[in-house]
């Protein structure tokens, strides 16, 4: 029987390896989707996503239900929603949810807003700015539930304690949150090695696509 050479040895070694670690990876964010830790907390954080002219798309729609939801359920005191102006909006996405939680029945005075991420990382280092002078930290994390377990990891990297809540209603297929979930263990995994921060400043300069 031949004996492989060392740099081989070495070349598979490091591909089983990886295979390993992105296998490991995407079932912790499967994981995750499909887990609801939400409990009693300082806050609910929605992450932002598309939005038309103020009118919140059905993503974005499922996620601020989910929290108003969660809110009605008297689970957190503050709703923070999140992110900026996308090319081409006139409105950020933080607004457009500020008047669709209003409209659902949630009061101005318990309504946060971050305007200007237009990142994961950036929605989230941003809140947890003015949150933690608010004394905020322990924060139920809402978002679809691909996004979750990253999204997680970045708000512990930032100094929160979040709680990742999944919106049921998310209009995603199967074969869409699949090839989401792809996506995020690509994020997950690289961000684990080279911190999330450094990975949203490539993401940011187009090095790598926006996540």
């Amino acid at each position: 029987m031949t004996r492989l050479s060392l740099p081989v040895r070495v070349l598979v070694w490091v591909l089983v390896t990886v295979l390993l670690y992105a296998a490991l990876t995407f079932v912790q964010i499967a994981v995750t989707a499909v887990r609801d830790q939400s409990e009693p907390s300082d806050a609910i954080l929605v992450l932002g996503a598309a939005q038309y002219q103020g009118r919140p798309s059905p993503v974005f729609a499922a996620r601020l239900d989910h929290a108003a939801d969660l809110y009605a359920e008297g689970l957190a005191p503050v709703v923070v929603v999140t992110g900026g102006r996308q090319p081409g909006d006139t409105l950020s996405e933080a607004n457009a949810a500020d008047a669709y939680l209003q409209a659902r029945g949630v009061p101005d005075t318990a309504l946060r807003l971050e305007v200007d991420g237009r990142t994961s990382y950036e929605s989230l280092a941003a809140s947890a700015r003015f949150m933690r002078a608010e004394g905020i930290t322990d924060v139920i994390l809402v978002s679809d539930g691909w996004h979750l377990q990253r999204s997680a990891e970045i708000a512990r990297s930032v100094g929160l304690d979040p709680h990742p809540s999944p919106a049921e209603e998310s209009p995603y297929g199967t074969a869409s949150a699949l090839q989401q979930m792809v996506r995020e263990t690509a994020g997950l995994a690289v961000g684990r090695l080279i911190g999330f921060r450094r990975l949203d400043n490539l993401a940011t300069a187009s090095i790598v696509p926006g996540i």
